[in-house]
């Protein structure tokens, strides 16, 4: 029988989509709130994967990626998940409450990226309150490599220098907490 132990804390991330720029800081204050200071911060984007959120939220989207100094336990991505809607409630407009912001929430741990969903599919896995958790990219061989069901941006040598990034920071946390 093997022993059970507790995960190590994961890193939190959250992709932010919009078409609105000036949104973004205070996204981004509204998030830190909630999950504590940003320790990272990527470049912006050009998010024209596809055509899925430029009906809802705009043209000319762009993708942005933040991670947070506080390391969280993995069961707690779908909590974020549930926050980053009502983030997402908070800044929808009209009358048929068009998004403003797309909120992607995931975690890095030493061994993978892990993105919510409020989507079943046959590579997610079901957590609680209508949330499942994708593992979209593997670290292997040095660095994140997609699997067969990545999203095409994520696939994306830009976005994976970023994961990488944002790896390097959580293993100097993992590192400086031993």
């Amino acid at each position: 029988m093997g022993q059970i132990r507790s995960h190590p804390p994961v890193k939190l991330i959250v992709g932010v989509i919009t078409a609105q720029l000036e949104l973004l800081a205070v996204v981004h204050h509204r998030i830190s709130e909630r999950f504590g200071p940003i320790d990272f911060t990527s470049e912006l984007l050009p998010f024209d994967y596809t055509t899925y959120y430029e009906t809802e939220i705009g043209k000319y989207l762009k993708r942005q990626f933040v991670s947070f100094e506080t390391l969280i336990a993995p069961d707690e991505l779908a909590t974020a998940k549930h926050f980053s809607n009502e983030v997402e409630r908070e800044f929808a407009t009209g009358v048929e409450e068009h998004r403003q912001v797309n909120l992607d929430p995931g975690y890095v741990s030493a061994a993978k990226l892990v993105l919510a969903s409020t989507k079943d599919h046959a590579h997610r896995i079901y957590l609680q309150g209508g949330i499942y958790a994708e593992m979209t990219l593997k670290f292997h061989r040095k660095t994140f490599q997609p699997w067969q069901w990545t999203y095409p941006d994520y696939r994306t040598q830009a976005y994976i220098d970023i994961f990488n990034h944002i790896r390097q920071i959580y293993m100097e946390q993992l590192k400086a907490n031993e």
